[in-house]
């Protein structure tokens, strides 16, 4: 059986071409809206984050063969958990990893941490918002919500543990948008008209993480970009396409056999 770290539509997609391909998995995500998809997709789920020692437990439980992490690519903490899970249990790691791009428009500035785009966003001012989620929320809030000439607007999914969040840092209800994308360039242009934005930070997340949309629409407008480069992780086995990760596995499979 294959443990498979998910969450995202393109992990989804890659989850359901392994069962395709006859192999056994079980998927782990982090939210109940995502464990809702895996369940309606037909998929095997367990809902909940995962320590190291988790994954090496459900290595050992579940009799897993190999460890696949087709987990957000800004999921540093999930990624080395299963890393170092998959090693303690002595079974192969293989990371499906989006492919990433490059940006050289003049309208986008590159930082290395949501600290740093925080920083650059409180030295431009004027309406800013976040669609870089609700994890890091604090320390955007910290650095620009009480700060002058600024108005901290932060888009994020519509959950429940999210508006909480908001409201324990004091994000007034106006400034919030709950909505669940992927989002058109038209939709973004939209957004961004209704609350006037003239920054906007997001993350390198690639292109099944809707990128593209957002910074178009906000070059169309004449609206900076803030964006935040991946996490750099030594994944050691690495792949971006569908077919090398069910070629990987087969081979693994095939060598299991043979001995």
């Amino acid at each position: 059986m294959i443990l498979f770290l998910a969450g995202t539509s393109d992990a989804r997609a890659l989850a359901l071409e392994l069962k395709k391909e006859k192999f056994p998995i079980l998927t782990t995500v982090v939210t109940e809206n995502a464990a809702y998809e895996m369940k309606n997709a037909g998929l095997d789920v367990h809902m909940g984050r995962l320590t190291d020692k988790d994954i090496y437990s459900f290595i050992k439980g579940y009799d897993i063969q190999s460890v696949v992490d087709a987990s957000h690519p800004f999921a540093e903490e999930a990624s080395k958990n299963a890393m170092q899970g998959a090693e303690l249990a002595n079974v192969p790691y293989i990371r499906y990893e989006r492919v990433s791009q490059q940006f050289n428009e003049d309208h986008i500035v590159m930082v290395n941490s949501y600290e740093e785009a925080a920083q650059v966003a409180a030295s431009k001012k004027g309406v800013i918002m976040l669609t870089t989620g609700s994890k890091t929320l604090q320390v955007f809030s910290e650095k620009l919500l009480d700060l002058p000439e600024v108005r901290l607007v932060a888009r994020m999914l519509p959950r429940k543990d999210n508006m909480k969040k908001c409201e324990q840092l004091g994000f007034p209800q106006k400034n919030i948008v709950a909505i669940q994308g992927p989002f058109t360039k038209e939709f973004n242009k939209a957004l961004y008209k209704q609350y006037g934005v003239t920054v906007m930070v997001t993350k390198e997340s690639g292109k099944a993480g809707s990128v593209d949309e957002k910074l178009e629409a906000a070059k169309e407008l004449g609206i900076d970009t803030i964006m935040i480069k991946r996490p750099q992780i030594n994944y050691r086995t690495v792949y971006h396409q569908f077919s090398d990760i069910v070629k990987h596995l087969k081979d693994l499979s095939n060598e299991g056999e043979e001995k």
